[in-house]
This record gives structure tokens, sequence and C-alpha cells, in this order.
């Protein structure tokens, strides 16, 4: 089972997707616990229970990525904006991922 971050607020591709879903290219079982979750939840969730974080974040820094494509945003900006500022808005996405597998034998 692959256990992701992804969050539907976060693009128009992500709407259509499911809590529990079959990856077919991957050919594994994909979790998406977070994904009706907004902002705000996820934060409380953080603060809650003491769950250590990217101190960028509390800098404007939305979405982190490499040093040269990333930047804090200005208020009233697209969270989106900090990433990729080069790139039209509607592709901004990451192209790469760390996939760990568990093998679990019931």
């Amino acid at each position: 089972m692959w256990v992701t971050g992804l969050r539907a607020e976060h693009s128009a591709a992500r709407k259509d997707l499911q809590i529990v879903e079959w990856d077919e290219a991957n050919q594994i079982i994909k979790y998406n616990p977070l994904l009706h979750w907004n902002t705000e939840q996820t934060i409380q969730f953080i603060r809650e229970n003491n769950i250590p974080y990217n101190p960028l974040h509390d800098k404007g820094f939305v979405s982190i990525g490499c040093a040269p494509c990333t930047r804090a945003i200005k208020a009233g900006e697209d969270f989106r904006a900090g990433r990729w500022r080069w790139e039209d808005a509607s592709k901004k996405r990451m192209w790469f991922t760390r996939k760990i597998v568990f093998r679990i034998k019931i």
C-alpha cells in the first residue's frame, strides 16, 4: 500500500481522486488519507499532535522543493505561486516520487 499526502485542494486534477484507489501504473493500492483535508485542518492536526514540520512553512513557504524552484509566497498569492514561477500555473507539479512499499503477510 502506498500512503500519500495528496490533498484535493492542491490541484484541480486531484478533485476526482478517491481515498483508496488502485494505481494501475505502479500496480499498488494508493491510500490518500488527507485527500479532503484543507490547509487549516492540516495545520490544526500538526499543532494538536506536536508533529514536526519544516520551519520554512512559518516563513511563507507553502510548497517546498529545491532552492532554485521555491520561494515564499506573498499575501493573497495562490499557494503554488512559490513553485516553478517560470511555468504555466496549471502545469506546476513535482516529477519525482519516493515510493516505499511494505508487504505485509496476514
